[in-house]
């Protein structure tokens, strides 16, 4: 499964940005769908997933609250809404998708995008 990533760009504290993935010729409709973030010289971390139904989603305990996953599988997307966004949200923002259940390490997700960065100035 190929996944594209797109939505990131330049926003002011505060503000909001909407990231899609989709995957062109493909579905994922019945898979698991995360989302990381990987900031300079940090290691790739867990920012939230849905299950394929959209029925269990988790969020890391530093976006909860603030972010929100959803997944149209009619039309073989998924989103991940930011808002609120701190500088330290800044970061290469990845979709990834799995069988199985939702969890939260990286290494778990078979397929990814190429990442859409997010730039979150103070």
């Amino acid at each position: 499964v190929q996944l594209q990533a797109s939505g990131g760009g330049l926003v002011q504290a505060g503000g909001s940005l909407r990231l899609s993935c989709a995957a062109p010729g493909r579905t994922f409709s019945t898979q698991t769908m995360g989302w990381f973030r990987q900031a300079p010289g940090k290691e790739r971390e867990f920012v939230a997933a849905i299950s394929w139904s959209g029925g269990i989603i988790s969020y890391a305990d530093s976006v909860k609250g603030r972010f929100t996953i959803s997944r149209d599988n009619a039309q073989n997307t998924a989103y991940l809404q930011m808002n609120s966004l701190k500088p330290e949200d800044t970061a290469v923002y990845y979709c990834a998708v799995k069988w199985g259940a939702v969890v939260t390490g990286h290494w778990s997700y078979d397929y990814w995008g190429q990442g859409t960065l997010v730039t979150v100035s103070s």
